[in-house]
């Protein structure tokens, strides 16, 4: 259905958290893509549905690459993917940057097959830009991308130059909830024009081990998942 990057520049401030919390509250059938090639911890963070035990690190997007080399399918996605509790779906991605050296092929045919996969949308983590330029080839396949900043200087000078490097639809801000809507707004008068939207989404370090454990309960009250429903929202009405 549809395909949504999530990615940073500097120190990729809270993607794979974003994109996680994005996840558990999407509105529709979803799958959550690690597509880091610097490597993920997907499989060290959620614990795995049936019990509660851990994901498998080896199957994923390492064994997806092992079996595409004579093409690849939306249809074959499915058959590396992971069950978490709650019954999310997730890809799981490589354990450590050393293993993308040898899938600089696969991004292309992943972001096609990805933008594919029919009845859901995929939120893909792909870390921080720049280290990897064929990921240009997953991005290049996606319906939106989003950029994340911290709302310091520092960051969102360098989201300024990636924003001049790389065509983004919007940036969600990792906001300090005592400052929240003002932080937004600073960086909304920064970015001016260059996205369609700047949304926020709440620095929740509670919020984010919680998302580690059973969900529901003070997860749904938290104001990561809070936020994170207002930026679902967002996403889906601006496709």
């Amino acid at each position: 259905m549809a395909l949504i990057v999530l990615a940073a520049d500097k120190g990729a401030p809270g993607v794979t958290t974003a994109a996680t919390a994005l996840a558990a509250v999407w509105p529709r059938p979803v799958l959550l893509a690690e597509c880091d090639p610097a490597g993920g911890d997907l499989a060290y963070r959620l614990p795995a549905a049936g019990g509660g035990g851990v994901l498998n690190p080896g199957k994923g997007l390492l064994t997806l690459g092992a079996t595409a080399r004579r093409g690849l399918e939306a249809a074959q996605i499915h058959q590396h993917t992971q069950k978490i509790v709650g019954g999310l779906d997730v890809l799981v991605g490589l354990t450590h940057g050393e293993q993308a050296a040898g899938l600089t092929w696969l991004w292309g045919p992943l972001g096609r097959s990805l933008a594919a996969i029919p009845n859901a949308d995929v939120i893909a983590d792909c870390g921080r830009l720049g280290a990897h330029p064929q990921l240009a080839d997953l991005i290049a396949e996606s319906e939106q991308v989003v950029l994340l900043t911290r709302a310091t200087l520092d960051h969102v000078a360098h989201l300024r130059e990636r924003l001049q490097i790389t065509k983004a639809h919007g940036v969600v801000v990792i906001a300090d909830p005592r400052n929240y809507r003002g932080s937004i707004e600073d960086v909304r008068r920064i970015v001016g024009p260059s996205v369609q939207f700047v949304h926020g989404l709440a620095y929740d370090p509670k919020g984010a081990e919680l998302l580690r454990g059973q969900w529901g309960g003070r997860l749904d009250r938290s104001l990561l998942i809070r936020t994170a429903r207002d930026l679902a929202a967002r996403l889906v009405s601006h496709r």
